[in-house]
């Protein structure tokens, strides 16, 4: 598999793309005025307790208060006799009245974006990323990324971290070992946790200096972010359109992953670099509802505030054989499609999969594997469960930030969000009723409707019989304009 990771930097955004085997993956963008705040670290001060909700609200200087969960304040697990954690015993979450109070300046991290109308989401288990750790202050474990699954790598790095630690004399903080660190050896380590030592240190002077709400500490920005998270051994070049940047990749490079160094290169050319790799055109699709499969069905994918739906068609693939095969043949290529798709438009939360109804038992077995596997390459962590007695797949993708959709569109201000309009003929009878409603109120000589030019083509032509009955069951007569500002569902009656 080959994979290249594409960096688009420009004054006002910068955009990412992940292309493996010449095919879109992921695609990430960071706008100047508009930029993410995962992982960024705040003073903040409590404004509001909520008891029932064991929840708080904190100011941390962002348009809207942060969140704050009573689990993300402290975590404590239940305890045996001689005082161990009891092996998968529920945690105990206090009353948030005795975490917190109104007024109480707090250093927390942001594990969500603002996303819609809710605010940022918090936590106080702070972590701080490098290239192959994850420093966490304020607890002394090691842990070891699971997508490590060699037991004797896990042993072997869990070893170095305790070893390096003593030999640094750190006596504080525990660390998690990322899967970027597969294969590392001891002096990258020994740079990555002095590196996060001395910043953490930086972190705790700046802390006590400052009033809340105040930032302490900033997340890199995105080009960075990602050589530091994506690039992996797998990854033949990374092209930064942008020399400025590239110049600042390779410092940081130099200073933090030297062996990747050669993975790097500046692209001059005139064409603009995702046109060469046609990112442009993946991005557009993936702001559609409907995907195309390569036999002929397809993929619908609805995104709402609650979850995201996806439902598979057969579409023009009639198969060969028999109707259990020709589903069976769409479902694994929507389930790889699927795939794809999560990654690229960023979704997450909660994810219901209709897949077409599958009568074999074996089948089904089969499509949750190819679906299990192809998001095995996914970054963010994704949990799916059986089919369920409705034949449904129900999974579950960690969302930080907001979609694809999210970042690139708005909801339309003519249907609100809907995504359908009220047909002219249901305009026409809402008018219908409004005049009688008025002409029972109001004393008028004659109405004038304003509406669109459907709405007006309408009642000039299909709805003439409904309008002259009208006019005689009034006694008055209704005139019409039609209004080129306004959208199919507006119009007024205005009294004459």
């Amino acid at each position: 598999m080959t994979e290249e990771i594409l960096i688009n930097v420009t004054p006002v955004e910068t955009r990412v793309a992940l292309v493996e085997n010449g095919m879109l993956q992921e695609a990430h963008i960071e706008r100047t005025s508009r930029k993410g705040i995962v992982g960024n670290i705040y003073k903040g001060r409590v404004v509001r307790v909520l008891p029932g909700m064991e929840a708080a609200f904190v100011d941390i200087g962002l348009e809207r208060a942060a969140f704050i969960h009573a689990s993300d304040v402290v975590s404590v697990a239940l305890a045996d006799e001689n005082g161990e954690p009891v092996k998968d015993a529920p945690k105990v979450i206090p009353d948030i009245r005795s975490l917190l109070r109104e007024g109480q300046s707090l250093v927390v991290q942001v594990t969500k974006d603002p996303i819609g109308t809710k605010g940022a989401r918090l936590t106080t288990q702070l972590s701080i990323p490098s290239r192959y750790l994850v420093f966490m202050p304020y607890v002394s474990h090691v842990g070891v990324s699971q997508r490590i699954e060699d037991e004797a790598e896990r042993d072997r790095l869990r070893g170095l971290i305790e070893e390096c630690g003593a030999t640094l004399d750190l006596s504080r903080g525990g660390y998690i070992v990322r899967t970027a660190a597969e294969g590392a050896g001891r002096d990258e380590f020994i740079a990555d946790m002095t590196y996060l030592n001395r910043l953490s240190k930086s972190m705790l002077e700046r802390t006590d200096k400052v009033e809340a709400p105040a930032i302490i500490y900033q997340d890199l920005p995105l080009f960075l972010r990602t050589v530091r998270d994506l690039i992996r051994s797998q990854t033949e070049k990374v092209r930064i359109d942008s020399r400025e940047s590239y110049q600042r990749v390779m410092a940081f490079v130099e200073e933090f992953v030297h062996e990747m160094g050669d993975k790097i290169e500046y692209y001059p050319g005139e064409r603009p670099l995702f046109d060469l790799y046609s990112v442009e055109e993946e991005i557009q699709r993936a702001l559609s509802r409907k995907v195309q499969l390569k036999s002929g069905g397809y993929v619908i994918i609805d995104q709402t505030e609650a979850m995201t739906t996806i439902d598979i068609n057969t579409g023009a693939f009639v198969g060969h054989r028999n109707l259990e095969e020709t589903i069976f043949k769409t479902n694994l290529e929507a389930a790889r499609a699927i795939s794809r798709q999560l990654r690229l438009r960023n979704l997450g939360g909660i994810i219901i999969i209709d897949f077409i109804d599958m009568e074999d038992l074996e089948h089904q077995r089969q499509v949750l594997r190819m679906l299990e596997k192809m998001l095995e390459r996914d970054h963010a962590r994704t949990k799916i469960t059986g089919v369920s007695e409705l034949g449904l797949v129900e999974m579950t993708r960690k969302r930080t930030t907001e979609s694809l959709g999210q970042v690139l569109c708005e909801a339309c201000p003519i249907c609100e969000g809907r995504g359908f309009l009220k047909t002219p003929e249901t305009v026409c009878y809402e008018i219908f009723r409004e005049i009688l409603r008025i002409n029972r109120a109001y004393e008028a000589e004659n109405y004038l409707v304003m509406a669109s030019q459907a709405v007006i083509d309408r009642l000039l032509d299909e709805e003439s019989d409904n309008v002259a009955d009208l006019e005689t069951f009034i006694g008055k007569t209704i005139k019409f304009q039609v209004e080129l500002l306004y959208s199919q569902e507006n119009y007024d009656v205005v009294l004459l």
